[in-house]
């Protein structure tokens, strides 16, 4: 690509760069007031439209009346979870005119129906090279029954096989992650694929991104994919194009414009390292130095991450390809990233998992379920949030009250306070169930991660909540009777030893107004 002059504000790339962190920051934020001015314009305009139909109350009431009594018959008739039909319903019968409008205005996105296509028909295409190997299937039958009709169900309706000849390395810090990650960067011979939710400067991506520039020159591919919500406050929006200019090919993922859509609810969430084919990494860590302990914004962070070596990366490869693929015209040859590993020692089983808002199946909220209602004497889970279903309230639930022991470790300080105020308003329920709950007191807790048995363990980016589990594209992996389950489990207990017990008493404590908002935020939790 040959060197871009200038951008529409005047400033060259090298300028930029010059500059440094101060002049990036207002690029950044100079666009970000753009954006949400824009879109405060375009709210305005919806409620001056709104206002405007009032002057012809009675015909315009009558017609929206009956449109809402139409769209309430279709909500209670879909087979759409009921959280949802219960948080359209409110405003659409309170609000009649209004609430008809936005739930219109939201299911008639066409960026939304486009981007499901598009995803499908990728899906379809690494379908070819995604393939469960009959011997494998057949020896989990083998050895657990049960196991392996839920990884048939994972292969049938996710497309994710279950792998065996992978080695796994669990990872109970950011910071043990991080030199791990490097050094793996560091082998790439052939290609290097990178995904991530938050990329920002500082220790961490300017050392990661060295290598990146560096492997580049050398001939390796490497392609950088991050969330498009990067850009309204961590990155310049043409951030993509600096990298490209050091032969990295990179993109955002659905980057925010100022135009109001549903669509933009959808983020990419999930955290992929892979490299040569050969080796994957996911968890929760992302690209910033909060995740590695380099800034302190929350009191320590407790984070996690798995690195696989032999087959069950490949599944990583394709869940990245599809991602990079969405706003491709020319295909792409899947078959040259096709692993070439024949497997590492048998060490149990794996099925890594992608998860997409518009899936039907809810992959990674099945996952979660299946581990519970499963369990014989413990599930142990880490989650920065906890806003849960009717469906994962209840089996978290049941599984306490058949005697398993159901652990739950939160943050103790908070990211988004009136989010923690929120999850204290199930605590109580749950308490009342038998299951215990434990707040991690030297800071946050961005870990997601369930243990149970010492045969089943899930690390990767799916919260306990409803964005993880209906509106982001998220990622994990199960692994089954492998040897890095015991470290899972260890590092729960480790981790259990800095933290406190949650009591009744101590919702009744909190302060009335966080208590109300908290309350109030659940009401509409199916949104956040």
């Amino acid at each position: 690509m040959g060197h871009i002059e200038k951008e529409k504000n005047g400033i060259s790339f090298e300028e930029l760069k010059l500059k440094g962190r101060k002049g990036i920051q207002t690029v950044i934020y100079g666009r970000t007031l753009f954006v949400v001015l824009a879109f405060a314009v375009q709210i305005a305009l919806m409620l001056s439209f709104y206002l405007y139909l009032r002057e012809y109350s009675i015909f315009m009431h009558g017609l929206f009346a009956v449109l809402g009594t139409f769209v309430v018959l279709h909500l209670f008739n879909g087979g759409e979870n009921p959280d949802f039909k219960v948080v359209w319903m409110l405003p659409i019968l309170i609000f009649p005119v209004f609430g008809a409008m936005l739930y219109l205005f939201v299911r008639m996105q066409p960026g939304t129906r486009l981007m499901k296509k598009r995803l499908s028909a990728l899906s379809e295409q690494t379908k070819r090279y995604v393939l469960q190997e009959k011997e494998t299937f057949d020896a989990l039958e083998r050895e657990d029954s049960r196991t392996a009709r839920f990884a048939g169900y994972m292969y049938r309706y996710g497309s994710c096989p279950v792998y065996d000849g992978t080695q796994a390395v669990y990872y109970p810090l950011g910071d043990l992650w991080f030199p791990a990650m490097m050094e793996e960067l560091e082998k790439a011979e052939k290609f290097i694929f990178l995904e991530y939710f938050i990329v920002e400067e500082g220790v961490l991506w300017n050392a990661v991104l060295s290598v990146l520039k560096r492997k580049a020159k050398e001939g390796v591919e490497v392609r950088f994919l991050y969330d498009g919500t990067c850009a309204l406050a961590l990155l310049p929006y043409f951030y993509p194009r600096l990298l490209q200019e050091d032969g990295i090919q990179c993109k955002m993922f659905s980057p925010i414009k100022p135009v109001l859509s549903s669509h933009y609810n959808n983020r990419d969430h999930r955290k992929i390292l892979v490299v040569d084919g050969r080796t994957a990494f996911t968890g929760g860590t992302n690209l910033a130095d909060e995740y590695i302990n380099q800034k302190k914004r929350f009191g320590h962070w407790k984070d996690t991450a798995v690195m696989l070596r032999g087959k069950a990366v490949e599944k990583f490869t394709y869940l990245f390809l599809e991602m990079w693929n969405v706003d491709e015209k020319q295909p792409e040859d899947y078959g040259r990233y096709r692993s070439q590993e024949n497997g590492a020692a048998q060490d149990g089983y794996f099925i890594p998992y992608g998860v997409s808002p518009f899936g039907e199946e809810r992959i990674g909220k099945r996952v979660y379920l299946d581990i519970l209602n499963t369990a014989r004497r413990y599930v142990h889970i880490m989650t920065p949030y906890l806003i849960l279903d009717y469906e994962t309230m209840m089996a978290l639930i049941y599984a306490a009250k058949r005697g398993i022991d159901v652990t739950i470790v939160m943050p103790h300080i908070p990211d988004k306070k009136p989010i923690f105020w929120l999850a204290k308003t199930y605590y109580n329920e749950l308490l009342d169930a038998g299951i215990s709950i434990y707040e991690y007191t030297p800071g946050f807790v961005h870990a997601k991660v369930f243990v149970s048995d010492d045969e089943k363990a899930v690390v990767g980016t799916v919260n306990l909540d409803y964005r993880s589990l209906y509106h982001h594209f998220e990622c994990g992996v199960m692994l089954y009777k492998n040897s890095e389950i015991a470290a899972i489990e260890a590092d729960f207990q480790e981790t259990l030893m800095k933290c406190e017990a949650v009591s009744k008493a101590d919702y009744a404590r909190q302060n009335l107004c966080k208590r109300i908002i908290g309350k109030a935020f659940r009401l509409f939790a199916p949104l956040l």
